[in-house]
């Protein structure tokens, strides 16, 4: 069974596909953690994030991957777990500009698919119902107004030690928002078949609750 998990930036899609995933004992795959490492690795090498070329050069070079642990899944470069260093305002800042490019998302999307081939996975990010995983069973649309999703951020950032002002965070995810809604490859929109849940009243455990609803519905 396939779950397409997406939203926009800080809807709560990780947080929500990691405990559904958990509770159905399926595989879990972060693709947003996966562009984000490739934008740590363009930043690690001195690349442009708009570099094509040197980008996917340093892809076949070099090796992304996950390992499970009892504090949840970490990413890993090569052998480096760079779990936190994807995180960092920098490469949450420019993602974006990494995850437009044609040939990167080619190289990842394929990756995701040869993941989900013969499993039970929850996977999540901002294409994965329209590109990724098209024919998946469950697809799930998560949404929260920009005030809510800054608020879910500057928390998540001050339990890291950066305090970000609240404004400025309300500003990078309406500026993430539109980039990723109007890229030319696979831009963020919902899937005619997903179900759209908004998160913005809501706790984490009720929104758990709904998509486990709606995933037994498609059992």
């Amino acid at each position: 069974m396939q779950i397409a998990i997406d939203g926009p930036a800080s809807a709560g899609k990780s947080t929500i596909a990691k405990l559904i995933a958990k509770n159905l004992d399926f595989v879990y795959c972060d693709t947003g953690a996966m562009y984000r490492t490739v934008t740590l690795l363009a930043k690690k090498n001195n690349v442009g994030y708009g570099d094509t070329f040197n980008i996917l050069k340093l892809m076949s070079e070099h090796k992304i991957h996950f390992l499970n642990k009892e504090d949840g899944q970490h990413v890993y470069l090569d052998d480096e777990d760079v779990s936190d260093a994807i995180r960092t305002e920098e490469i949450t800042n420019n993602v974006s500009q990494v995850s437009a490019i044609k040939e990167v998302r080619t190289e990842l999307v394929q990756m995701q698919r040869d993941m989900a081939n013969d499993i039970n996975i929850v996977m999540d990010g901002r294409d994965i119902g329209t590109t990724v995983l098209p024919n998946a069973e469950v697809k799930i649309f998560l949404i929260a107004s920009v005030e809510v999703r800054a608020q879910r951020r500057y928390k998540e950032n001050l339990e890291r030690g950066i305090n970000t002002p609240l404004k400025e965070l309300q500003d990078e995810i309406a500026a993430r928002d539109y980039k990723d809604s109007h890229r030319e490859i696979s831009p963020l929109k919902k899937a005619d078949d997903a179900i759209e849940v908004d998160t913005s009243d809501m706790t984490i455990e009720e929104v758990v609750k709904k998509v486990t609803e709606i995933v037994n519905e498609h059992k």
